[in-house]
């Protein structure tokens, strides 16, 4: 039986339909990845399945006793309290008991006292009680592998730390159903990898909404997509998905030339003489009624945006030099004797941890913060346009236009004069969209205001914070192809592997100690030289091992048959193994390979990880007999 059963749902808000009788069912052990435009009703279908929202027509029905948690959109607002707490009340009703325990308990850490030791005892009775002390260990556990300080105040968290935290609030309720809606935004790349994991080996069903098509090619198997108040779901995973509703989109454009055609020869007949109408078919008239009635009530699909980039003259061929550059922050060092030179036309992609400081070194490269060692020569006839990923540049009281025009009807775009209007609906936005207040907008129609923003300005220079959180997948692939177009220089911050592999020429990446390394290529670019130097290490700690092995040697005694066996077997066994790590070495040292077989690649570099293990075991034992043999 089906946890949840849509059946024939309805809802508008005052305008088209945003559901028009859809139906969907979510079976245990799905991973449905829920995908559409922005603005096609995503999050609030996660909404109405989540509880939050009732349809206008239609049914649902759950499952009894259905458990759903759900990871919403933006952060809520007016979240108090530590972590624990937070992360706890996701517990429902053994939180209050769960989050007090803790707060005692680490009160009589610091400061003895008869009533508090009472009261934790008290408290510790009632939990045995309620298997709280099963639930205690959940939370800590989810605390662990998010890494979360469970002491630290929700509200003096960065913006990506506040993210993880509500993820483990939805994650320790152990739901049957959990809803993520862009689960990924403003976390990085290895919580995303995490994230994956844990959902794969640790979470039955789940319904996600992401922009990430890494993220929906290893985890879905299965795929929806809400189009012009419909839904269409496809039992396969991303790949097999994309292909699919490419050969819909066409039938569907050879389907309604045929319509048109059809009811333009109908119209013809119609308005024909007197002659022609005494003769008419009664009925044919009746058919080209329902003709045009159809052809009134189709809703189009929603076209591409059209973005195009004003660039400025071309910057000095030095865009920016950094020389033994040092930085710290509160004490704690963000870059320490960094190097490296930013050429005209280079294309930078800068990846690490949550608070390593990739925009803090954004700003250092740009010469908006001064290092405390080091020198930071910046080039000549530099136009920057910034794209932030807080979205701070629009302001949620002025309407979408009031925000681009800032006062004015027109824009000069490349020259010509353009009505405000017209520009904003090359960026998907209809007229009276454009005149609706911001704050009304989803997080993709803001992120794609905040393009149509900054591209009325002309620059050589285009630095991007975390610009794909919450664009659809047209929208993405549209900004993936403008940047790789882009004539100028590229600074930008991701956590989008996909993405970064498509755009980027070189990366910066900060390991959160000051440490910062730089790489040829993109994300898979940089796992592959990662990969290649644990590999080149190997040898040395392999000839180390006999040295290290020596004071422990035992007596020389004869070989068993099963360990003569093993000793002579294992020369082939370790040749094989090189062979395999050569071969995988060759196919991530073949460029075509991340063009044919991206989603291999993380296979690929698992298995390296795996033979260097192999590897090494089998050098340890190979020398351990032979030090038994004498």
């Amino acid at each position: 039986m089906a946890l949840i059963s849509l059946r024939d749902i309805t809802l508008a808000f005052g305008g088209p339909p945003l559901f028009n009788g859809i139906s969907l069912q979510i079976e245990a052990g799905d991973r449905l990845c829920l995908m559409g435009r922005n603005g096609s009703g995503k999050s609030t279908l996660l909404k109405l399945i989540g509880g939050e929202l009732s349809p206008e027509g239609g049914d649902v029905q759950r499952l009894q006793g259905l458990k759903v948690a759900q990871l919403t959109q933006d952060l809520p607002h007016g979240l108090t309290g530590n972590v624990f707490d937070v992360v706890a009340s996701g517990m429902g009703t053994v939180a209050a008991l769960l989050a007090e325990y803790h707060h005692a308990s680490h009160g009589l850490a610091h400061e003895y006292s008869d009533k508090l030791l009472a009261r934790l005892e008290m408290l510790q009775k009632e939990l045995e009680e309620s298997d709280g002390w099963n639930l205690h260990q959940e939370v800590e556990r989810v605390l662990n592998r998010l890494g979360l300080d469970a002491e630290a105040e929700f509200t003096e968290l960065s913006g990506g730390t506040k993210r993880r935290v509500l993820l483990a609030h939805a994650l320790v309720s152990n739901p049957d159903i959990l809803i993520l809606d862009e689960p990924t935004n403003h976390l990085d790349i290895d919580t995303i990898l995490w994230l994956e994991e844990f959902l794969a080996k640790n979470v039955r069903t789940v319904l996600f909404v992401t922009h990430d098509r890494a993220f929906a090619r290893r985890l879905a198997n299965r795929v929806a997509e809400l189009d012009r108040g419909r839904i269409y779901a496809f039992s396969c995973g991303y790949d097999e998905f994309a292909l699919r509703r490419e050969a819909l989109l066409e039938a569907e454009i050879t389907r309604r030339a045929l319509f048109d055609k059809k009811l333009a020869q109908e119209e013809v007949w119609v308005r024909q003489g007197i002659k022609a109408r005494r003769t008419r078919n009664e009925g044919r008239v009746r058919a080209l009624k329902k003709l045009r009635e159809e052809s009134r009530q189709r809703r189009e699909r929603v076209g591409t945006a059209k973005i195009q980039m004003q660039v400025s003259e071309r910057s000095g061929a030095l865009v920016a030099e950094a020389i033994d550059l040092t930085f710290a922050y509160n004490g704690r060092p963000i870059v320490a004797g960094l190097s490296t030179t930013i050429m005209r036309g280079d294309r930078l992609g800068i990846i690490g941890p949550n608070g390593s400081g990739k925009t803090t070194l954004l700003r250092l490269l740009l010469g908006e913060l001064e290092p405390l060692q080091g020198e930071m020569k910046l080039g000549t006839r530099r136009e920057v346009i910034y794209f932030d990923q807080l979205r701070e540049q629009l302001d949620m009281e002025k309407s979408v236009q009031e925000n681009v025009g800032e006062g004015n009807d027109t824009l000069i775009i490349n020259g010509q004069q353009r009505h405000i209007i017209g520009y904003l609906q090359d960026f998907l936005f209809s007229p009276e969209r454009a005149r609706s207040p911001v704050s009304i907008l989803s997080g993709g129609e803001r992120n794609r205001l905040l393009l149509a923003k900054l591209f009325t300005k002309p620059s050589n220079i285009l630095v991007m914070d975390e610009p794909t959180n919450d664009l659809d997948a047209e929208t993405l692939d549209l900004l993936e192809d403008l940047l790789m177009e882009y004539p100028g220089t590229l600074l930008l911050v991701s956590h989008d592997r996909e993405f970064l592999n498509n755009v980027v020429s070189s990366t910066l990446v900060l390991s959160g100690d000051g440490s910062v390394r730089e790489f040829v290529g993109g994300y898979d670019d940089w796992l592959s030289q990662v990969a290649g130097e644990l590999a080149a290490t190997i040898p040395a700690a392999q000839k180390a091992a006999p040295e290290k092995s020596k004071p422990m040697k035992e007596k020389a005694r004869k070989l068993t048959f099963k360990e003569q066996r093993e000793l002579d077997v294992l020369p082939e066994r370790i040749a094989a193994i090189e062979k395999e790590q050569a071969e995988l070495h060759a196919r991530l040292a073949d460029p075509t390979f991340y063009k044919v077989a991206r989603g291999e690649v993380a296979t690929v570099n698992a298995r390296l990880s795996t033979l260097v293990q192999e590897l090494e075991e089998a050098f340890l034992r190979w020398d351990e007999l032979e030090s038994l043999k004498g």
